[in-house]
Order: C-alpha cells, then sequence, then structure tokens
C-alpha cells in the first residue's frame, strides 16, 4: 500500500513529521532504534516498527530500509534534518536510485508527487523543486506542529545491517548552549553590540520576560561569545517561539530564516535601513545601550 515512511533519531522532530504525514491522509509507517519512543510515536497516528539488528547504527540500515520501503509500496520518506538523518537519507536514496531534496524549507504531498522547497546559495536563493516516484526529503524542526491521533500499532522489524562500518566507541558532545527549538521567547543578540561584557545588558532584558538568549552567527563563531548551539539561521539553529526580539541584528537573509516562523518579530536597531525591519512586526530605530535598559526597566515596572 503507497505511503510514507517517517524517522528522526530526535523524538520531538519524529512527531511533527509524522503529524504532518498523518494529515495527508496517507498511511504512515515510523521506524525507530528506540524501543522507549514507539509509544509516543504511535500515539501521533502512525504504525511504529521498532528495528532489531545487530547493529545500533542507523546508518547501518540503508540498504536494508531502502528494500523495506520497495516492498512496502512507501512512496514518500520524510526524515529529520539532523547530522545522522542526512546520513541515513543518502544512503537510502542511493541505494533507491531515487530523487532527494535536503533540508527543504517548505513541503506538500499531491498524490504520488512530492513538490518543496529548499534554500541555496547560503539562503541567497529559494529552489522550488517536485519530486515525482518514490522520493526522500530532510526536515528540519519547527515546520509542523505535534498532534495527537488515534495510536497506530507497534511492531519489530528485523531488519540486516551492513557491519562494514562499526562504532568502535562512544563520547558524549558537551553541549553549553540551551535549546533555542523549544523555547517560547528568544531575544537574540548581533554583530551590533560593542564588548562581550554589554551581553549582561541583554541578558537582563531576556531574563525580565523569561526568555533564552540566541545570537547571530559572527558572535557565537568569529567572536566566540556564545556557544555554537545559540547561533540562529539556516546553518545553525531554526527557531518557532511566540517572541522573537533581535537587539542589533541586521538581519541578513541566513539569520532571517531561522527566525522566520516566530508568532511576533522585533527589532532594536540603530540603522533605520536594517534589513530585520522588514520581517519585523515591531521596530525601534535607536541605539541598543539606550533603548534595551529602557525596555528591561518598564517591563520589571509592569
Amino acid at each position: 500500500m503507497a505511503g510514507i515512511l517517517v524517522y528522526s533519531e530526535q523524538t520531538g522532530l519524529a512527531e511533527e513529521l509524522i503529524s504532518y504525514a498523518v494529515s495527508t491522509g496517507k498511511a504512515v509507517t515510523a521506524i525507530t532504534f528506540n524501543e522507549e519512543d514507539a509509544g509516543i510515536l504511535a500515539s501521533c497516528g502512525a504504525d511504529v516498527c521498532v528495528v532489531k539488528g545487530a547493529s545500533d547504527m542507523p546508518e547501518a540500515y540503508g540498504k536494508a530500509l531502502a528494500g523495506f520501503i520497495e516492498d512496502k509500496g512507501i512512496e514518500q520518506v520524510l526524515i529529520g534534518a539532523t547530522a545522522r538523518g542526512r546520513n541515513l537519507a543518502a544512503s537510502i536514496a542511493g541505494y533507491l536510485d531515487c530523487p532527494m531534496a535536503s533540508d527543504v524549507s517548505y513541503l506538500q504531498i499531491v498524490g504520488p508527487d512530492l513538490i518543496c522547497q529548499r534554500m541555496t546559495y547560503g539562503g541567497l536563493l529559494v529552489s522550488s523543486e517536485t519530486l515525482s516516484g518514490i522520493s526522500v526529503v530532510t526536515v528540519g524542526p519547527g515546520m509542523f506542529e505535534k498532534q495527537e491521533k488515534a495510536a497506530g500499532t507497534i511492531t519489530s522489524l528485523q531488519l540486516d545491517a551492513d557491519n562494514r562500518v562499526k562504532l568502535v566507541a562512544r563520547e558524549p558532545v558537551v553541549k553549553q548552549g540551551v535549546d533555542l527549538t523549544a523555547a517560547d521567547k528568544i531575544v537574540c543578540v548581533g554583530m551590533g553590540m560593542d564588548k562581550e561584557e554589554d551581553l549582561e545588558m541583554v541578558r537582563q532584558l531576556a531574563q525580565s520576560i523569561g526568555a533564552e538568549l540566541g545570537c547571530t552567527r559572527g558572535i557565537a563563531e568569529e567572536r566566540h561569545w556564545l556557544p555554537p548551539e545559540q547561533y540562529i539561521g539556516i546553518s545553525g539553529q531554526v527557531i518557532k517561539p511566540q517572541l522573537y526580539i533581535g537587539i542589533g541584528v541586521s538581519g541578513q537573509v541566513q539569520h532571517v530564516y531561522g527566525v522566520r516562523e516566530a508568532k511576533v518579530i522585533v527589532a532594536v536597531n540603530n540603522d533605520e535601513k536594517a534589513p530585520l525591519f522588514k520581517s519585523a512586526d515591531y521596530g525601534i530605530v535607536g541605539d541598543m545601550y539606550e533603548v534595551v535598559p529602557l525596555i528591561t526597566e518598564a517591563i520589571r515596572n509592569l
């Protein structure tokens, strides 16, 4: 039976993808390598297959999953745009010799066709593509809302692993930043800030409204004032908060891509021609060193 296959090792992202897939009216199968996640994914309406095999590396099952997709008659494969997900997606598409689109920013399934858009040339252009037949896409977080549906079934799926690559050791990645994708409010600082110690001024604003602190790429990767996990943009975090406040953020297209799904966008910049103002719901043209303390004080006095 034609349908959709969903996978992401990030449970929340898998729930979002399943919810969208279910909304198309097609049969949805989700795969997981973590038995503890099976019930959570099934509650979104998918029939869940818990993969069993000789390897605990999802990347080792690209060929086996390609065969499963053909046998099941699946037309579209939606995979979370993580490092592991991109690896597995490319492997599956290679074995199926089918079209693939990476990190799509828009997705619509119409019958056997998958219509998508994705940013190219560092966000300078939007490429629109229609994939026909069996097709694979990777999708980042925040595009869809999680929805609970009548629970699907949970079964085990025995697959043969490719044992040419073996896991010899695991070392945890030490992350210093917060999970901005789960934040309801975010205050973001840009290259308009003069000194690292001035971050405290923005932290005070963030604390006054219960927001997390984010930044632009330059703050994280050039000045190293904040951890890379707090960088927002096309190659960083893609966020979807209720409120985003950009302080000294110019608003280049690569950054705006990461904040465009925010419900309310506020910009504070002394350059009235800053591109972020074009995307903002509210804008203040002024010196951040004057404006930010005034906003913080006004909020605390409410």
